[in-house]
């Protein structure tokens, strides 16, 4: 029986739910904070300016120098065209991407996620006009709390605006990578593009809008899969941005320093750090989900470092192992010798081998591709003098921009004769011209005829060959080869 005189403690309520906290980085300035700049600048403008370059590949094929043509399922790169069958290339390239990411983590961290994710890009550039329009971090926070009043909504107003132009050109760009840029530009704002063209248009400015202008951090630490990856690809000696607690603790401001000498260490607790973080964390508390590894801390703390005079690098750019080293009293190592270690230079010989492989392959590649498929119903005809026809169904691939004459040919049959459904027959032919268009496929009806009595199984190889390359030009030719089929056999 229960204690009647002990009173049983009310059940407490538990939020597990943190409501997001509004992030307004702080500008900063310094060598990270202009690497940004920098490669923001650059990507960009591979993003809006690839689709208006022009590359001549003669009056046969798009002028456009990046092209996914879905109409015609081609992908042109500069000089580089990609077949449907050669979809391998493309496979080839996502499965070097996916190696260079694992590279580059192993290596430097989330640089990727700090300097050149799209989310972390665009995100950046947002925030450098929400400063713009609404002032620094404290003008942005009172801002925000400041009553809805003719200023507010002005600055709001044209926040969003200057938001949403980017994100309809962002959205823009994207589409003209699928269609010649400048007459796909026309026909949109005629009114006479494709409908999926402006609901593509319209899914991606809805996105970047959003994305880069309300969740910006959200993005990174809650939806992105690799942040939680990533750690698999990192070990001590992998470079990452580092607090040096060992350095900066325990924390005190200059006055109380100067009060108490050596009772604080290097971190003077100005919250530098935090404020010009875009996902509003406190890398003092050590490695952690929100660190895209962006750097602009460092700039923030070697602001303030100098100013107070004290050494750089309270927070730096450093392994867990060098880490260690400094603690104890000893030298770190070059940063450029951590990128030769075993796992990096595993990560990279893989990733070269597969280039090296498909520029090999690209190379070497047949422009002329042969596709025959014997017929079937019925297998071989017996003509009135007793000789036999076989009839075969034959496509040829030109991959070169210009039309392109073909010499059929077939070999391996004593006494035969070869003629097409556009090539008239002519006794002991065995081989004669086809005309390819430029950049197609072009489909032919084959005839083969032969004597009865051949020997049983006997072989007939059918060879395509460009009638302007080398007989021994294997990158212009291309064979198949079938059984003749005759009665009896």
């Amino acid at each position: 029986m229960a204690n009647p005189d002990i009173t049983a403690e009310p059940e407490r309520h538990i939020d597990l739910y943190a409501a997001r906290k509004d992030v307004f980085p702080k500008a900063v300035n310094g060598f990270f904070r202009r690497l940004k700049w920098q490669i923001m600048a650059v990507t960009l403008a591979v993003y809006y300016i690839t689709p208006w370059i022009r590359w001549d590949r003669g009056p046969y094929a798009p002028d456009q120098a990046v092209l996914v043509d879905l109409a015609n399922r081609r992908f042109y790169f500069f000089s580089i065209e990609i077949w449907p069958h050669e979809f391998y290339y493309v496979a080839g390239m996502l499965v070097m991407a996916g190696i260079g990411l694992f590279l580059i983590t192993s290596a430097v961290g989330r640089a990727w996620c700090g300097y050149a994710c799209p989310q972390t890009v665009w995100t950046d550039l947002f925030q450098h006009v929400e400063r713009w329009v609404d002032g620094d971090r404290n003008a942005q926070f009172r801002l925000k709390d400041s009553p809805w009043n003719f200023t507010k909504v002005r600055k709001r107003l044209t926040k969003w605006g200057i938001w949403l132009f980017i994100a309809f050109w962002t959205g823009g760009a994207w589409i003209m990578y699928f269609a010649d840029a400048p007459t796909l530009v026309v026909d949109f704002w005629q009114g006479e593009a494709p409908f999926v063209a402006y609901a593509t248009v319209g899914i991606l400015t809805a996105i970047t809008f959003i994305f880069g202008g309300f969740m910006r951090e959200q993005v990174c630490i809650y939806m992105c899969p690799w942040p939680r990856i990533q750690t698999a690809m990192m070990d001590e000696k992998s470079l990452m941005v580092t607090y040096k607690d060992w350095r900066g603790e325990p924390r005190g401001s200059v006055k109380k320093a100067q009060k108490q000498p050596g009772a604080f260490g290097d971190c003077v607790d100005c919250n530098q750090c935090v404020a010009v973080c875009p996902t509003g964390i406190d890398i003092r508390e050590g490695p952690q989900i929100g660190c895209i590894t962006c750097a602009l801390c460092i700039d923030a703390c070697d602001t303030v470092m100098e100013q107070v005079g004290r050494p750089r690098g309270l927070i730096d750019y450093i392994t867990e192992e060098d880490t260690e080293r400094e603690k104890a009293g000893e030298p770190a190592r070059a940063n450029w010798k951590m990128l030769l270690r075993p796992r990096t230079l595993a990560y990279f010989t893989l990733w070269a081998s597969i280039g090296m492989a498909m520029l090999f392959v690209l190379g070497n590649r047949s422009r002329l591709d042969l596709a025959a498929q014997q017929d079937r119903s019925p297998p071989f005809v017996q003509l009135s003098n007793g000789d036999v026809r076989n009839s075969f169904t034959v496509k040829l691939r030109n991959m070169e921009n210009r039309p392109r004459d073909v010499i059929i040919s077939v070999s391996g049959l004593e006494g035969a004769t070869a003629w097409s459904d556009t090539v008239p027959r002519r006794d002991g032919q065995t081989s004669f011209t086809a005309s390819v268009p430029a950049d197609s496929v072009g489909k032919l009806q084959l005839f083969v005829v032969a004597p009865r009595d051949g020997a049983p199984g006997e072989e007939l190889t059918i060879t395509a060959r460009g009638a302007d390359a080398a007989a021994d030009d294997s990158k212009a030719s291309d064979s198949e080869s079938f059984t003749f089929e005759r009665p009896g056999q």
